[in-house]
């Protein structure tokens, strides 16, 4: 601008007085200070003001704003009437500059497309969602209380494996009721008897929960109780019970269970594979020797009949003899899961997110389009220097999931070693059960060492106990950004708040102070990387790749392991690359489907062709 308004001769108030209209607010303060480089136009005014200079100069539409540091733009001055403060915030991102100037009609159908594209993704599981959340139910428990509060701070978002939310009901958890005292202490039992590194005298067991898993079988347990609790005539359309009578000894009643699964097929409208891990839970609950209800016949102290589901002749039987009533919910469970599992329906296709990927020639190629975008929007460091280490931090998410394929978990526990500082040992991050970044000096490479024990699937044959160890590439430069976030955008994120000593830390923000990410938060991150830089918006023209739905970082494994089998047609190398098997991989991972088998076919017996 300076230089324009040098060869034209004007200053910045004969510019400022030849563009204003009367009766705007617009000063001419502010055209010094985008000349000196202290403020750049982000409002709907500013920019306007910037087509005007376009047009006065004879310069292309747009010709400024393609030069801006940064591509977003203030919430002010958008006409958005009926919308809260913070769903302003997400859409304005999103919006063309020139929303206020479109038709009323234009402008409700570009908020349309962001809101089902961007915001929320519009697959038939995210409108059942969306329509599920609106009736919150279920029972919080102190001893899963963190869990709810992260849920509680999310956004309605579509699940994968490894995202905090796997495996939940969609209806969210966070507006049902505390559990009653009793109840809630008896949850606090089963979850030592399942976390404990010791088994109480007396007790036996079979496996050991993870924090995650066990913060699971909290939500899905409270799910269970809210649904028996949530009144017949509201909107969950529950049961009615009373809740101060629960108690966990109830689950050993088949009718109990017939009960929920036939009321969540009711609710959904058809069976799902969520029904089945139930009833796995309540076989586990009570199997032989090992099962925790099966070990604590004094539960059945507190049993009280449900008219409907539970008689009092029942509750007599089963106290007379506890252990023939828990091997009947045993038998019972694996008898309704064979048959849920000859009509259950997959009621999400994990892969529909980043179908565009998929079904490209190259998915790796494809999706690593996200980061080029990235790059190619990054803002000014000088100006905006938290907004830079933003767009860092996103690109090396996205660059070591790609070059790694790890699960979140082991992404956002990832511990950091700087150049010249003595690294953990393996027994260390044994005990700390994480993975650390540290620079290799005989290698001369930054390299990622996770002991097996921090895997999900640590017993996995892929590790044979022995520790995963990857140099990572000094491919486009990987290895500056690396540097660069290290040495100025990771400690611009932290300010002044505590050090929790992971690659990935949090931006602090007064409302924010801590500085770690949870499983909650980053899949947040992940997701809002995508939003902004991975689905294509035709009225912005920005965003890498068109029909991309939002999605968290367990989807690259995906990608991956998808773009491995197509370049090589083996489940055992696609394994290679997310650290499993190949029948995890061809159950789960791949979608290497009959088309991409042919073609990769017809390349080896095409050559004999082409040779003659």
């Amino acid at each position: 601008m300076d230089l324009h308004m040098r060869r034209h001769g004007e200053g910045s108030y004969a510019l400022w007085a030849s563009i204003i209209q009367p009766g705007e607010s617009f000063h001419q303060t502010t055209l010094y200070a985008w000349r000196r480089g202290t403020k750049a136009p982000r409002s709907a005014e500013s920019l306007n003001m910037l087509t005007r200079i376009e047009a006065r100069y004879r310069l292309p539409l747009g010709y400024f704003k393609a030069k801006l540091p940064h591509p977003s733009r203030s919430t002010s001055g958008l006409s958005m009437p009926g919308i809260s403060t913070s769903e302003r915030r997400r859409l304005a991102w999103h919006l063309p500059d020139d929303f206020d100037d479109r038709p009323e009609t234009e402008q409700e159908e570009i908020l349309q497309w962001v809101r089902e594209k961007i915001i929320s993704g519009s697959t038939e599981y995210r409108r059942f969602q969306a329509a599920a959340v609106k009736n919150r139910y279920g029972v919080r428990f102190s001893c899963g209380s963190s869990a709810h509060r992260r849920w509680e701070t999310a956004h309605a978002v579509d699940l994968d494996e490894d995202d905090p939310h796997a495996g939940l009901d969609p209806d969210l958890t966070g507006g049902g009721v505390n559990a009653p005292p009793a109840l809630d202490e008896e949850m606090a039992r089963l979850i030592q008897f399942k976390t404990s590194t010791l088994t109480t005298i007396g007790y036996q067991r079979n496996g050991v929960w993870g924090e995650e898993t066990a913060a699971q079988k909290v939500e899905h347990l409270g799910l269970l109780f809210g649904a028996l609790a949530a009144k017949p005539t509201g909107p969950v359309q529950g049961f009615g019970m009373r809740l101060t009578d629960m108690s966990f000894a109830h689950l050993v009643f088949p009718a109990v269970w017939d009960w929920y699964i036939q009321w969540r097929e009711r609710r959904r409208g058809f069976y799902t594979n969520w029904e089945i891990d139930m009833l796995q839970v309540a076989a586990a609950l009570t199997r032989e020797k090992t099962g925790w209800l099966r070990q604590t016949p004094e539960l059945a102290n507190r049993l009280k009949p449900i008219k409907g589901l539970v008689s009092f002749q029942e509750i007599d039987r089963a106290r007379a003899d506890w252990g023939e009533a828990c091997t009947q919910l045993h038998q019972h469970a694996h008898i309704r899961s064979k048959e849920l599992d000859r009509v259950a329906r997959v009621h999400r296709d994990p892969f529909e997110p980043i179908l565009p990927v998929l079904e490209a020639d190259s998915p790796l190629a494809e999706y690593r389009k996200i980061v080029d975008e990235i790059i190619r929007l990054m803002p000014d460091e000088k100006r905006y220097p938290i907004s830079a280490a933003e767009s860092v931090r996103s690109i090396l998410m996205l660059r070591l999931g790609l070059h790694t394929g790890l699960r979140q978990k082991n992404l956002r526990q990832l511990l950091v070693c700087p150049r010249g500082q003595v690294h953990l040992t393996e027994r260390q991050l044994a005990d700390r059960k994480c993975g650390e970044l540290r620079w290799n000096d005989r290698d001369g490479a930054w390299e990622l060492f996770i002991p097996a024990s921090a895997f999900k699937n640590a017993t996995s044959s892929f590790f044979g106990k022995n520790p995963f160890r990857l140099p990572l590439p000094d491919l486009s430069g990987l290895y500056g950004f690396i540097d660069a976030y290290l040495g100025r955008h990771r400690g611009r994120l932290l300010r002044n708040a505590r050090d929790p000593g992971t690659f990935f830390v949090k931006t602090v923000k007064a409302t924010s102070a801590d500085p770690s990410y949870n499983q909650t938060t980053f899949y947040e991150a992940w997701r809002l990387t995508i939003q902004r830089f991975g689905i294509y918006n035709p009225y912005t023209g920005r965003g890498a790749i068109k029909g991309l739905l939002p999605h968290g970082p367990h989807n690259v494994r995906d990608v991956l392991a998808t773009h491995v089998l197509k370049q090589t047609g083996s489940y055992e190398q696609a394994s290679y690359a997310i650290q499993d098997t190949p029948d995890v991989v061809a159950k789960h991972y791949g979608r290497f489907l009959p088309t991409d088998k042919a073609s990769l076919a017809a390349q080896v017996l095409n050559k004999v062709w082409q040779a003659a």
